[in-house]
């Protein structure tokens, strides 16, 4: 793959959370937002001014028909990634895809092997994954500073009032709090545990649209390992991480965009180590990597290589499987 000395990207999908990359692409070095695209061209034109971009289309493959652009990140809903994975993909572009990359592993796979077959880059925009604090962790728990990782309690959790038609109480827009908030409790699973769990048990509160409102599992790995999860849009909870161990624990506060974590060993005081990160940059780790990775001609990702999305997108088919939930856009 040819090195870039700048990358270009295009936007796809001009709604709030690509408001939130622009805002993250201002710290962001080697990297420009040349173009934007989305189904109405006066929701491009606007999105456009308001972030100073300078070209922006009303049909996505007009945008990615123009060859200065090297990269795309897609952030619309998760019922369209799959198609538009594969558009980007098709015409030469690098992918940044918001999580969860596709609906399913079938999808994911499909992906996946189309990039290698191109030698394009295809990250899953998972933000936390990314994070310097959950960096740092990763190495704490490698260094085995709390002993044998055993379990881990982690929830995601918000409490919200939502018309039918809210994307999350969709499933048309394959909506529900496994794919837009389990992901990150599981995520992190993946980040303590880093294999396949060998037993998942789940249970689910189905909303009158037929998604997870709020949803429980259970992830049980050889050794005894155990990751007992839960999220939802209609519970109260604390956004959290308690990852135990045979000599000690670590607690990660908000763990998605997190930016310390305590390690407390038995017999000793907390310790908390901090990975601080200006406000309004929750995507800024995420877009620097997959710039670098292209500014140094490469087209694989040492932080969220496909392994990793295959692994719990794998949980969540089989999870969703035990519900009987399947999206009309799989049918």
């Amino acid at each position: 793959m040819q090195k870039q000395n700048e990358v270009l990207w295009g936007v796809m999908g001009c709604g709030h959370i690509a408001k939130t990359f622009m805002q993250s692409m201002k710290a962001v070095k080697g990297a420009k937002v040349q173009a934007c695209a989305a189904r109405h061209i006066a929701r491009a034109k606007a999105f456009a001014h308001d972030h100073s971009i300078e070209e922006h289309y009303g049909n996505y493959a007009d945008m990615l028909s123009q060859r200065a652009i090297h990269a795309v990140y897609i952030a619309s809903t998760h019922n369209f990634h799959f198609e538009q994975i594969m558009l980007c993909l098709k015409h030469g572009k690098h992918v940044l895809c918001e999580k969860p990359l596709t609906l399913n592993v079938s999808q994911a796979a499909q992906a996946f092997a189309l990039a290698e077959q191109n030698n394009l880059l295809l990250i899953e925009a998972v933000w936390t994954r990314f994070m310097p604090a959950i960096q740092s962790l990763e190495a704490c728990l490698a260094g085995g500073e709390i002993g044998e990782v055993l379990g881990l309690h982690c929830n995601f959790s918000l409490n919200r009032e939502l018309p039918d038609s809210h994307r999350l109480r969709d499933i048309n827009l394959a909506g529900g709090a496994l794919l837009d908030l389990g992901i990150y409790p599981i995520t992190m699973a993946d980040i303590v545990f880093a294999a396949e769990p060998e037993k998942i048990t789940s249970s689910i509160v189905q909303s009158s649209t037929g998604v997870d409102q709020n949803s429980f599992y259970t992830l049980e790995y050889a050794g005894g390992k155990t990751a007992q999860l839960s999220a939802g849009f209609r519970m109260t909870g604390p956004t959290f991480a308690l990852i135990m161990g045979d000599k000690g624990q670590i607690e990660v506060p908000f763990f998605l965009g997190a930016k310390e974590y305590t390690v407390t060993l038995e017999g000793e005081q907390p310790r908390t180590i901090t990975k601080d990160y200006p406000e309004g940059h929750n995507f800024t780790f995420e877009i620097q990597h997959m710039t670098d990775c292209l500014l140094a001609g490469s087209a694989i990702s040492n932080i969220m290589p496909s392994t990793k999305t295959m692994r719990v997108m794998t949980i969540m088919d089989k999870i969703r499987k035990q519900w009987g939930l399947q999206y009309p856009a799989e049918r």
